[in-house]
């Protein structure tokens, strides 16, 4: 075996003192809106075999013979009708997220943490946050995918990224993967709260709906949970708004190509709607932590447009949590619950919150 291959700390400094690590991560934004970048942004993520399944010679042949050739100039358009002066939105908002957790866990565990910012395709890397946490010598580390419900497609090749990373470390560091919180309750509770100040500043409209990113329809059918997860999420925050039954609707959005995907599809409910004489409509993305091209540009402008077309007369967008303080919040509290028992945690009050978490948790199941 050729020892080059890991990567080693022959320098390492037995008294330096060891660090918790929490990788945040989420899909990633090409580095520009120009076509050049938008085409390899699309080519790795288009690439992951978790997130295209099927025959690979055919699939690739496809990508590079036509997706690539067509799709990358329509979705630079769209790219920069949300670009800012920071850049993409959903990478600009990460690196606020992470600004403001690490903020958050150094006044609950001082210097002892240090968060890291990996997208799983373009950069910041998975890789290159990693690497941060090792240089900052994490020899426990926290991937924390922001995806509340788990998928494959998502939480999956997440894993796989990470995976082939470490696989290149000498030193291993102790690992532990947050494999979706879309149950939670102080999640559900986050979201509650931000629709209702959207309710308390807009008013309240006749329907309300809860908008998830699609995945194949055969995914589901060879077991992937991502479907259930959706759904117990809009349940549990249909019931902390007190929404009844027929004001409220959970769809998929974000489909690709000609075959099945999860259904019903978000512009096709907001049609049906506006053809049946629902006049105004609000809409929420509970699955997605930032707000990227799938939110600004899909549910804010074109399912707008689709919905106006069809005879509604209100259309709002209500935002994502994105860096808001009540949502980072919740971040810094899954991190400590998930970090309980590790030494940078034991004996603290912070550590005690955590146990007392999964006790509850315990006592819960075990009563059902």
């Amino acid at each position: 075996m050729d020892t080059r291959l890991f990567v080693g700390t022959p320098d390492y400094d037995h008294a330096a003192a060891e660090r918790l690590g929490v990788l945040l991560v989420n899909l990633g934004s090409p580095a520009s809106p120009e076509v050049g970048a938008v085409r390899r942004y699309l080519a790795e993520f288009l690439s992951d075999r978790r997130v295209v399944e099927g025959p690979r010679l055919p699939w690739l042949l496809l990508l590079h013979g036509v997706i690539l050739r067509r799709r990358p100039g329509r979705s630079a358009r769209l790219y920069r009708s949300i670009w800012t002066e920071a850049g993409a939105p959903l990478l600009a908002i990460a690196r606020r997220q992470a600004e403001g957790l690490q903020r958050l866990l150094d006044q609950r565990v001082k210097g002892s943490v240090q968060v890291a910012l990996g997208m799983r395709y373009g950069e910041p890397s998975i890789a290159q946050g990693l690497e941060t946490l090792r240089l900052a010598n994490a020899r426990r580390i926290l991937i924390l995918p922001l995806y509340p419900q788990y998928s494959a497609t998502t939480i999956g090749t997440v894993f796989d990224a990470a995976a082939q990373t470490l696989m290149r470390w000498r030193w291993l560091p102790e690992l532990r993967l947050v494999n979706g919180y879309g149950d939670e309750p102080v999640y559900i509770a986050t979201l509650a709260d931000k629709i209702r100040a959207h309710w308390s500043a807009h008013g309240q409209a006749e329907r309300l709906l809860l908008s998830f990113h699609g995945i194949p329809q055969r995914y589901f059918d060879q077991g992937d949970p991502y479907f259930c997860q959706c759904h117990k999420t809009a349940r549990l925050l249909a019931e902390a708004l007190g929404l009844a039954e027929g004001h409220w609707a959970l769809a998929f959005q974000s489909r690709l190509g000609k075959g099945e995907w999860l259904r019903p599809y978000t512009d096709a409910v907001l049609s049906d709607w506006a053809r049946a004489g629902v006049k105004s409509v609000q809409i929420a993305a509970p699955g997605f932590a930032a707000d990227c091209l799938e939110t600004l540009e899909e549910l804010a402008v074109e399912n707008r447009e689709r919905f106006i077309a069809a005879g509604g007369e209100r259309y709002e967008y209500i935002p994502c949590l994105n860096d808001d303080p009540a949502h980072l919040e919740m971040l810094a509290r899954l991190v400590v619950r998930h970090c309980s028992g590790w030494p940078e945690l034991t004996g603290t009050a912070l550590d005690a919150v955590g146990l007392e978490a999964r006790a509850q948790r315990a006592r819960a199941l075990g009563g059902r």
